[in-house]
């Protein structure tokens, strides 16, 4: 495949399906906010930002994450949530993208003034003002802006991390961390339940956090109470942790898309003694997923900045994904964490995978065809319809 052209890859109509809301601050909002709301950082500037938290390589996982005690430190307002929400939209829409589904935690962002409602409803307001104004003169040539919101639950958490989840290990004293874990996930999704059925776009429920040592499965009624009430699910998976995690997500959460996944063909991630044969239970496990169209959200320049062993995108499983038929959909992780756009991670596919037109183009559509989409059926499928329409009217000189 001929390199496409940056110009192409702009006009093409895109989606981010996994989307952090508080790892995609505008650099300057964050200052800004700290600066209001008495959040200490390293530095105020920009460069010095950049430098001491958000770089352009992190040691690992841990590191990536440190920043985000100062995203979601500015972010324990409802005006400062609706103010981030409504920037994302614009900044994901300013590069083409035109559907999103923006994640967040709301436990994280529960204050002794607010609760979970509160929370989503603010970010709600956010997206759903920028909606409206980003779709005022929508003309045959672009399709209007769509968005959903999925709400993630934490594998693990502690008291530090919210008054919320302070309160909640308080009256568990005594009870064990994993049933506390999985509390605060079953109150989360009849949260969300709740509010989708008041009309709010919540499409989607997630679990997100540190993998290795917190299955997937001490969270499972949660996921069995969303399966039951129609809520689509989601799950980090396979990104600090082996196939075995992503298996669990999909039988034991019922999880219809797989965050991350990077970790599914590594027989050195397997721990668990019982796979005596793990080239086949690899084989397995890929088949099934691909037969089953569970799109995996792979976020490249995410996962080349926490896994040291990867170099470049040629050492990133995705070509396999491609290469083994499985639905894969590139997104950006965390905008302002990777310093990155939806643009950016096509582009680097397109110089680092070798990819024929009709695969970039499925790497593409398929963030408009697996996503969470918050109308009916029919409307996603006119919607879908429209993006490969656009699509495909885009030449590839461009």
């Amino acid at each position: 495949m001929s390199k496409i052209p940056e110009q192409f890859i702009q006009k093409i109509p895109k989606t981010d399906l996994h989307l952090h809301l508080d790892g995609s601050l505008r650099l300057p909002t964050l200052i800004e906010l700290a600066k209001g709301n008495g959040v200490g950082l390293p530095s105020y500037e920009e460069a010095g930002l950049n430098e001491l938290v958000f770089k352009e390589r992190y040691a690992n996982l841990g590191e990536y994450l440190a920043g985000f005690a100062y995203t979601v430190g500015v972010l324990q307002a409802p005006e400062s949530l609706e103010r981030a929400a409504f920037e994302l939209a614009e900044d994901s829409h300013a590069e083409g993208v035109r559907y999103i589904e923006v994640r967040f935690a709301p436990q994280l962002h529960v204050t002794h003034a607010t609760e979970i409602g509160s929370v989503v409803r603010a970010v709600f307001q956010g997206l759903e003002r920028a909606k409206q104004a980003l779709n005022t003169n929508v003309d045959e040539s672009d399709m209007p802006f769509e968005y959903g919101i999925i709400l993630c639950a934490m594998r693990r958490f502690n008291r530090q991390m919210s008054p919320y989840y302070e309160r909640l290990l308080n009256r568990s004293s005594g009870s064990s961390l994993r049933y506390s874990y999985a509390r605060a996930s079953v109150a989360l999704v009849k949260e969300a339940v709740k509010l989708r059925d008041e009309g709010l776009p919540i499409v989607g429920f997630d679990l997100a956090g540190e993998e290795a040592g917190y299955p997937a499965i001490h969270h499972k009624a949660a996921f069995q109470y969303a399966h039951r009430n129609f809520l689509r699910k989601t799950a980090h998976a396979g990104e600090a942790y082996g196939p075995e995690s992503i298996f669990q997500a999909i039988t034991e959460c019922y999880a219809n898309r797989i965050g991350h996944g990077t970790f599914l063909f590594s027989e050195e991630a397997i721990k668990h003694k019982s796979i005596k044969d793990k080239p086949r239970y690899i084989a397995q496990l890929s088949e099934y997923i691909a037969n089953q169209r569970i799109t995996i959200e792979v976020c490249p320049t995410s996962n080349l900045q926490t896994i040291p062993e990867f170099q470049s995108l040629e050492d990133h499983p995705i070509q396999q994904m491609v290469d083994r038929g499985l639905s894969v959909s590139i997104s950006t992780d965390n905008r302002l964490v990777s310093h990155t756009s939806v643009t950016n991670e096509l582009l680097l596919c397109t110089r680092h995978l070798t990819l024929t037109d009709s695969q970039f183009r499925d790497l593409v559509l398929a963030g408009f065809k697996r996503s969470f989409f918050p109308g009916s059926y029919s409307e996603k499928r006119a919607y879908v319809r429209r993006a490969i329409d656009l699509y495909d009217n885009v030449t590839i000189e461009a």
